[in-house]
């Protein structure tokens, strides 16, 4: 909203300033500033507050505001005097000014930097967290303005505003002087003020899923008057799955004299209901979505799923469309699932909901699924019924406008139906929220992630996001840092999350593997090696083996200490007369599940080929339902934790399993062992350790690969139980004050956005004040300047040509090692010029030798999407050839580092591969964490490059840097809570 009188361009209205946040309610709201515009809205705002609340804001009573008071609070120059508003439907909720003091408290302009702030939140709306949130937007505000300090005077009966500043998380103090609360806000954002803001981040963006997923109500809007159709299929489902709230079919065609369509009641409006609707599907034409969204926010409705198609999909306009969609909706206070959404369900008893186009409800179980696309959306839940698997909940969000999977994140963390998150996605809105999110939600419970689009460098259609070019290796290697579960298909993630939905944690690599078919075992044993476990010797039951056989040995091999999970083998038994039979599977799946209920908890997963009877007899042993229980031996013993050594004593457990059920599409099946119905008391509960149902599997690899994704993560999960650290040496031996003023110097007061290089000079000198030397070259233009540059340096000497297309391309001729005198230097030049051109085009230099070791790359680059990234990798063709580097998210702590060198392919020669001597890991480790620290603390240093850096037995060094400075991007992640606006 522009203001009408114009403004001097450094007064000019901050439209950055704007922002839709989600309350503590899962409501949503738009805070921007107040305008001249506004005056009747705030008396409107005012006349509505209650006299109480007035008396609070002015000390004194104040039943209404004067002409002058109006005119003060609508005109600010939006640098001395600002004032932020909370609107829903247009109207003031709440409001928030400043105004900038000197230290004697009267009115001033910069420099000084003390502000008086007051709040005013309307009665109604009061305990909705809009004061929260107003605090760390005018605090974000202030600080663009050059303002440090915030004060405030607070009657002492004022509890709830008091309340606000205090657990804010800024350094305050307290006074209190002549009948008031002093209060002064230190508004430099603290470790404890972010903590805070993210924390009710997250309350609130769960919350406003959770008011999706279980709506008291539901109205669906556009459904036909005849069979078929968008609209009538979602009703009919609703009905199928049992809703258990109110539903209302809505249609403006409706007759007059309709009153049921279904059974429900039928309504040409939202207008006719007599009760507020919770949740609206709108099934309408794009065309006609505006007016049935005013229809909803005029009428109360908390949320929308949108089927209708005709949005980003359709390309620019249809993009803009979106937009508005989003604006009107949000201008309600309204979240929204789609648009060209395929629906939502959740299968909660209390709920029962399906508002999808989904044909069946699936069973209840314990998997939350989230995906970007319908037909994936449609294919995974028609897998999973065939699989006999379960849902908590599943969300198939379109375009994602709005709601988007960052949000079932949110969600799926403190869900307590929820022990396994599985997410298709084919774009990343906000990447570094993403991986922040992730790595939350699994330390407590799985994640696993399907990513498509990974290679077209574009956004899927709809999809109207920012795009990262961080290469897919990068954003894999990234997930992985933040515990998620990477993997290629959507049949590699179901297979993933059956096997971790319903079974212990392994507690290492090593994995027993037994059956009745030599040949199979011997499959599944190369797939164990070929995706980096520790497998045993295969234990070969024969084919005469019986199901009390099987349960025999798989019995023995739980109870083994030397392994942490089995794959048990099976194909049909041959009988006498040489045929195969097939109706042993019950039999042999009881065997089983009795084994596996008997013995330690470590993950089960069964290889079977053709087996009659035991897919379904697995599949039928599923309950549609099974509480959150801490479980225990069939003796009624606590089951062993995960991660536990094998044999240790029993101990309380928290490791994720759940009753998912397991099984590939059409021959797969799940059994559920004993459970007892004590709950688990954590924050965010992990689903128990006990062996729940056996997940079955078509193919040796796919079971295996399975396991091997939950070994990975277990691991993942035990070393996040006690995080890294950035080494204190670092404080010591930095000279951040003064990197950051070289910094300003070398930008200059305005920065060319595309920022600049740095001289091999100036990058030496910045780099040093991180700790890092650079070794010196000189330059050598010419035969003699080469002479005197060697005799300077000391020979031995390399003479190097730093010509953009020759630089590092030893290959190429460009660069002459150990030359130990001048005729060599002088021979060298020559070859070197005559080879490749004249000096003037090749910028010959040269350095002094380095002690010989590997050469290694080191980068740090900003993406503007996902932040800063931390790289690795041998120098030449292990890295630029096959791509082998690893990656790691800025800041980096010791494990990271620890982590980074050793997660390369080509790591062993770093450790001494075939007799060499190995390298000085540590000093390379500290390296890495100087530079994470460097792009860390100055994020206008966007690329640095170390190559190539020469790790020795002893020390290492640094032979070239390339930096490049830019004024940096915003941070969004370190700012105020905000919904992204695409």
């Amino acid at each position: 909203m522009e203001p009408t009188p114009e403004l001097s361009p450094h007064h000019a209205y901050p439209d950055h300033w704007e922002a839709d946040v989600v309350l503590r309610d899962g409501g949503t709201a738009r805070i921007r500033p107040i305008t001249t515009d506004d005056a009747e809205r705030l008396v409107s705002f005012y006349e509505q507050v209650s006299d109480e609340s007035k008396y609070y804001r002015f000390f004194a009573p104040y039943p209404r505001l004067s002409d002058r008071d109006v005119h003060r609070f609508t005109h600010h120059d939006y640098v001395d005097r600002v004032g932020l508003a909370v609107t829903i439907g247009g109207e003031f909720i709440g409001t928030v000014r400043f105004d900038r003091i000197n230290e004697q408290g009267r009115p001033a302009s910069a420099p000084a930097d003390e502000a008086e702030v007051a709040f005013l939140v309307q009665d109604a709306h009061q305990g909705r967290g809009v004061a929260s949130a107003l605090l760390e937007h005018i605090a974000a505000v202030a600080r663009e303005r050059g303002i440090r300090r915030f004060a405030a005077e607070v009657l002492p009966a004022n509890n709830k505003m008091i309340k606000v500043f205090r657990d804010a998380g800024y350094t305050q103090q307290r006074s209190f002087e002549d009948g008031s609360v002093h209060l002064t806000l230190d508004l430099e954002p603290t470790e404890k003020s972010l903590a805070v803001q993210r924390g009710r981040e997250q309350r609130a963006e769960a919350r406003s899923v959770q008011r999706l997923l279980a709506p008291g109500s539901v109205a669906v809007i556009g459904t036909g008057r005849t069979p078929g159709g968008v609209g009538r299929t979602v009703l009919r489902n609703l009905l199928a799955a049992g809703f258990t709230g109110r539903t209302y079919a809505v249609n403006r065609a409706f007759d007059e004299g309709l009153a049921t369509l279904d059974g429900v009641p039928a309504h040409r409006s939202l207008g006719e209901i007599d009760e507020q609707v919770d949740l609206a599907v709108i099934a309408v034409p794009a065309h006609r979505v505006p007016e049935a969204v005013a229809d909803c926010g005029e009428h109360g409705v908390q949320g929308l799923v949108v089927l209708s198609a005709g949005y980003a999909e359709r390309g620019s306009a249809g993009r803009e469309l979106q937009r508005e969609l989003v604006r009107q909706a949000r201008s309600y206070g309204m979240r929204i699932i789609g648009p060209n959404a395929f629906g939502i369900i959740n299968t909660a008893e209390s709920v029962r909901l399906n508002a999808s186009l989904a044909p069946e409800s699936p069973a209840r179980g314990r998997i939350g699924l989230f995906t970007q696309s319908g037909a994936i959306g449609i294919a995974l839940l028609s897998g999973l019924h065939r699989r006999g698997a379960g849902l908590s909940s599943f969300i198939s969000a379109g375009n994602r406008a709005d709601v988007s999977g960052n949000d079932f994140l949110q969600y799926s963390f403190e869900d307590p139906d929820t022990d396994v998150a599985l997410l298709y996605l084919e774009s990343l809105g906000n990447p570094r929220k993403f991986t922040r999110l992730a790595r939350r939600t699994a330390a407590v419970k799985p994640v696993v992630v399907v990513k498509g689009a990974r290679h077209s460098g574009t956004n899927p259609p709809g999809h109207a996001v920012p795009v990262s070019r961080i290469p897919d290796a990068t954003v894999s290697a990234l997930m992985r840092q933040a515990g998620v579960i990477r993997v290629d298909t959507v049949t590699e993630m179901v297979d993933a999350g059956l096997l971790l939905a319903g079974q212990p944690l392994p507690a290492g690599p090593r994995v027993a593997i037994l059956g009745n078919s030599e040949s199979l075992g011997l499959l599944t044993y190369d797939a164990c090696l070929a995706e980096g476990l520790r497998p045993r010797p295969p234990r070969d039951l024969t084919t005469a083996a019986s199901p009390q056989d099987f349960r025999d040995a798989l019995a023995e091999a739980l109870a083994d200490g030397t392994c942490d999970a089995v794959i048990v083998t099976a194909i049909p038994w041959v009988g006498e007369n040489g045929e195969a039979e097939t109706g042993d599977g019950e039999v042999l799946a009881a065997a089983l599940r009795g084994a596996a209920a008997g013995g330690p908890a470590k993950p089960v997963a069964v290889v079977h080929v053709e087996i009659g009877g035991l897919a379904e007899a697995l599949a039928a042993a599923s309950s549609t339902a099974a509480p959150r229980t801490r479980p225990t031996t069939l003796a009624g013993r606590p089951a062993a934790a995960p991660g536990a050594p094998t044999g240790a004593a029993p101990a309380t457990a928290t490791a994720p399993t759940g009753p998912g059920t397991e099984a590939p599409a059409e021959t797969a099946g799940t059994t559920e062992t004993a459970e007892t119905a004590e709950t688990a008391e954590t924050e965010a509960a992990a689903p128990p350790a006990r062996p729940g149902r056996i997940p079955a599997y078509p193919a040796a690899e796919r079971a295996v690969r399975a396991m091997a994704e939950a070994v990975k993560y277990a691991q993942w999960r035990r070393q996040a139980a006690t995080p890294g650290k950035v080494p204190e040496f670092l404080d010591e031996t930095t000279d951040e004050p003064g990197a950051a003023a070289l910094i300003d110097t070398l930008l200059g007061t305005a920065p060319d956005p595309r920022g600049r290089p740095l001289t091999h000079d100036e990058a030496r000198e910045l780099l040093g004040r991180y700790g890092i030397p650079v070794r010196p070259t000189l330059p050598a233009p010419d035969p003699e300047a080469a002479v005197a540059a060697a005799a300077r340096l000391g020979y031995p000497v390399a003479l190097k040509t730093t010509a953009p297309h020759l630089r590092h391309r030893a290959d190429l001729g460009g660069v002459r090692l150990d030359l130990t005198d001048e005729d060599a230097l002088r021979r060298a030049y020559a070859e070197v010029t005559e080879l490749l051109g004249k000096p003037a085009e090749l910028l010959p230099v040269v350095q002094s030798m380095a002690p010989r070791g590997v050469d290694t790359v080191v980068r740090a680059s900003i993406d503007a999407a996902a932040g800063a990234v931390l790289s690795f990798g041998l120098a030449g063709a292990p890295s630029e050839l096959l791509g082998d580097t690893a990656h790691r998210l800025v800041p980096a702590t010791d494990r990271d580092a620890a982590e980074l060198i050793r997660s390369i392919k080509a790591a062993p020669v770093l450790f001494g591969w075939r007799g060499s001597a190995p390298v000085d890991t540590p000093a390379l480790e500290e390296l890495l964490l100087r530079l994470s620290r460097l792009v860390d603390d100055h994020p206008e240093v966007v690329s640095v490059a170390l190559e190539p850096v020469v790790v020795a037995p002893q020390g290492l060094t640094v032979l070239g840097a390339t930096v490049r400075l830019a004024p940096p991007p915003p941070r969004g992640d370190l700012g105020p809570r905000r919904l992204p606006n695409y």
